[in-house]
């Protein structure tokens, strides 16, 4: 799997995490899915993603969008 793959399931369990909780526990969990989707907009445009860096640093093999 490579760290594009990787970035995509990561934000996708976040915001899935981040509904569940808000549904269950409390509705300012939702505050975790938004930070998730400004955070994958922030990226799109600047390049700049903190869980590539991450996924980067624990060897997994690059991909095409990060670097």
């Amino acid at each position: 799997m490579t760290i594009d793959r990787m970035v995509l399931a990561f934000a996708g369990l976040v915001v899935l995490v981040g509904v569940a909780l808000a549904h269950f526990v409390h509705p300012w969990w939702i505050a975790l899915p938004i930070f998730a989707g400004l955070n994958m907009m922030q990226a799109a445009f600047t390049g700049f993603c903190p869980a590539a860096m991450v996924f980067k640093k624990l060897g997994v093999k690059p991909g095409v969008a990060f670097r």
